[in-house]
């Protein structure tokens, strides 16, 4: 019998995530690619996935979303503006390219990563979301009444570019003394003096008893309780999901952090925020960027 499924595609610059995916959440297929070096070949080879899915499926996708690093555009077509690596991501217009009759929404890759934590993972069924992706840097994103935050030109939820300290020096994008670089990987090699190439390395020695590592870990837990408690303040979510490496140090994380919530958290009405570990992984962006085709869909519907 013929069912409704989704594709949805989280393209990375190290690995292609995809997924086929039920309206009810059933996965019919995952799986992971590395990125082509080709600049033109990974968008090919999307292609060739698609096709694979659905003559497995015996029935071609009725929703395919994408979801990749940047700006989505306002159209929702592409991504308008990413900096950096995988320039030829922008601009392309994932319709056109793969000449699908129906629209083909993109979104970028962390707002997808909470749709798919809010759909089938850590947040499912909440409508008051905060995500925060903790890795090279912080990345992030928020549901507010069950709305995903986009913004003006899509920039809502950079989360790791709130300012902790006005007298910091700027981070990537000018924002002085911030999150992502109080507690991301890319600052761990300064600010522990050269010592740790990682925040795992980090953890590792503050797990064996360093006590410099101890107190390096410290420091970067208060950063990123300070930074919580001041998204809770504007967001006023009903649960907080960490993910990224950095929420591998289970309780080494999520103990001290919590302990931290509950001396600094604003609970007027004696309700605490929940703090939880996102639980699809490395999938999450792709189950997303498959929800938010179904729903971009159905919204187009009326």
């Amino acid at each position: 019998m013929s069912r409704p499924y989704a594709i949805g595609i989280d393209v990375g610059g190290t690995n292609i995530k995809t997924v086929a995916v039920t309206s009810a959440g059933e996965r019919l297929f995952q799986s992971q690619q590395p990125t082509a070096e080709n600049e033109t070949a990974w968008a090919e080879r999307i292609r060739e996935q698609i096709a694979q899915i659905e003559a497995q499926q015996g029935e071609p996708a009725t929703w395919i979303g994408l979801a990749a690093p940047g700006l989505a555009a306002p159209d929702g077509r592409s991504i308008a503006w990413m900096q950096g690596r995988m320039a030829s991501v922008q601009g392309l217009d994932w319709t056109s390219y793969l000449q699908s009759s129906r629209t083909i929404p993109v979104l970028n890759d962390a707002h997808a990563a909470l749709l798919g934590e809010a759909w089938l993972g850590a947040a499912a069924g909440c409508q008051n979301v905060v995500l925060l992706t903790l890795g090279t840097g912080v990345g992030g994103g928020a549901i507010v009444n069950g709305h995903l935050l986009r913004g003006h030109i899509g920039r809502a939820g950079h989360l790791g570019h709130i300012s902790l300290d006005a007298a910091g020096s700027p981070d990537i994008v000018g924002a002085p003394g911030s999150l992502e670089d109080a507690v991301g990987d890319c600052t761990i090699l300064e600010r522990s003096g050269g010592r740790f190439a990682s925040t795992e390395q980090l953890v590792a020695a503050h797990r064996a008893g360093d006590a410099e590592a101890t107190a390096l870990w410290q420091r970067t837990l208060q950063a990123l309780a300070a930074g919580l408690v001041s998204l809770i303040n504007v967001l006023d979510p009903e649960v907080v999901i960490l993910g990224g490496g950095m929420a591998k140090a289970d309780d080494a994380l999520f103990l001290p952090l919590q302990a931290y919530l509950d001396r600094w958290e604003w609970r007027p009405t004696g309700s605490r925020v929940r703090l939880v570990a996102a639980t699809l992984g490395e999938f999450a962006g792709a189950f997303g960027a498959a929800v938010n085709a179904r729903r971009t869909s159905s919204a187009a519907l009326g």
